[in-house]
């Protein structure tokens, strides 16, 4: 069974096509990397598989249950959405934000179990963040807060993890320990959606590659398969061929096309 399927999703906003007949399913052990230009419709296309945003046309299940069919609490247990806008209202300790993520089992800040204690310093530790746990929130840089941000979701301890730019405040280290987290949940037999900008990580990393173009899915697969000196013209405009060392795969990129 897919943990995530979409079928001819379709959304307009005055009559401005924004998705259009996308279709694609997610399955445990895989982590799969949404790439695309700007304004492709990338976040518009993850919030209406995950029933965020109403469709207008087509279909969408997480584990075999139609996303109309679950309740917020129900998802929340299935999958940690990490969207791309993350306000922080208050300036909580950095240990509270995380214990968010444990609210869809019952939690409640000052009173999480045993299991929900763990589970959330799992993810501090996952995350990098020891040492931050009393740390008031609204203190913290960017990239520091996007850590938290992504130890929340993570703390939620879904099959199932969708995140919208999670690395783009994050400076090269963490980018690569964010997608090297991501890569052993996937080994681990979790699946994990991540939308990215950075090609070369997405190229190191992902076992899918899913590529946008004007609101359309115009390629599914691995980054092999998938990653073409014409596709990278057609969708990103640039001139760039795939190169490999053997131990390593990377994009030369000579400029725009």
């Amino acid at each position: 069974m897919k943990l995530l399927e979409a079928e001819g999703l379709g959304y307009s906003v005055d009559g401005r096509v924004l998705v259009a007949d996308a279709a694609f399913a997610l399955g445990a052990g895989e982590l799969t990397a949404l790439i695309g230009p700007n304004g492709s419709g990338k976040s518009t296309l993850l919030r209406l598989a995950l029933g965020v945003l109403e469709k207008d046309a087509g279909s969408s299940s997480i584990d075999g249950t139609a996303v109309e069919s679950l309740s917020p609490v129900e998802r929340a247990r299935r999958v940690a959405y990490l969207p791309q806008a993350r306000p922080l209202v208050w300036p909580q300790p950095v240990r509270d934000v995380v214990s968010l993520g444990r609210f869809a089992y019952g939690a409640a800040l000052g009173r999480l179990s045993q299991e929900d204690s763990e589970a959330v310093q799992r993810a501090i530790r996952a995350c990098q963040l020891d040492g931050f746990e009393e740390r008031a929130a609204d203190t913290l840089s960017g990239g520091e807060l996007s850590r938290v941000h992504l130890a929340r979701a993570l703390a939620a301890e879904t099959p199932l993890v969708v995140a919208d730019e999670p690395v783009a405040a994050l400076d090269p280290r963490y980018q690569h320990q964010t997608m090297q987290l991501f890569a052993e949940m996937a080994r681990a037999g979790r699946s994990v959606l991540t939308v990215i900008h950075d090609l070369d990580l997405a190229l190191r990393y992902a076992s899918k590659v899913l590529w946008m173009h004007e609101g359309r899915i115009v390629a599914n697969g691995t980054p092999q398969d998938t990653f073409t000196a014409t596709r990278l013209r057609d969708v990103f405009g640039i001139d760039a061929q795939v190169l490999s060392d053997g131990a390593h795969t990377r994009l030369d990129i000579s400029g725009p096309a």
